[in-house]
């Protein structure tokens, strides 16, 4: 019998993959417990429609997400902070504080899960900023720290 599966199933298949498996297992087994359903012909137009409606939403988030990494890389991003002797900043730059500095400097949403730093940024000076957007799209950015006596 040919099924259409509902949850992954170990050493079966996954979600929304189509199956045949026998008769008895599909009938006392997967369906009344709701892990597959029989591939009907209406069954299996509506999982390809929601297929084709997933990769459509994906493609369309990626391109969002290039054009927005097309803005940021446009020009070095400048973060004027409050330093001390010798270059040192009163606290640290996170990702947080740079996805607020990004959002106001470009009017775009930026989400500080999609700045990516080794370490919080504690120097004034020029960085590279790995972004990682979503859709899959990533790319560097350039920001540059720059310091205000503090008086």
């Amino acid at each position: 019998m040919k099924v259409v599966l509902l949850k992954d199933i170990p050493g079966i298949g996954k979600s929304g993959e189509f199956k045949e498996v026998k008769d008895g297992y599909a009938r006392n087994y997967l369906i009344p417990r709701g892990l597959a359903k029989p591939a009907t012909e209406g069954e299996v137009k509506r999982i390809q429609n929601e297929k084709n409606l997933k990769v459509h939403k994906e493609d369309l988030t990626r391109k969002k997400s290039e054009e927005m990494l097309k803005i940021l890389q446009r020009q070095i991003h400048k973060v004027h902070v409050k330093v001390g002797g010798g270059g040192k900043l009163f606290g640290a730059l996170t990702s947080v504080n740079l996805a607020e500095v990004l959002s106001r400097e470009t009017n775009l949403e930026i989400d500080k899960k999609w700045i990516h730093l080794e370490k919080p940024l504690k120097e004034v000076g020029l960085y590279d900023i790995q972004m990682h957007l979503p859709g899959g799209v990533k790319g560097v950015i350039k920001l540059e720290v720059v310091g205000e006596e503090k008086g």
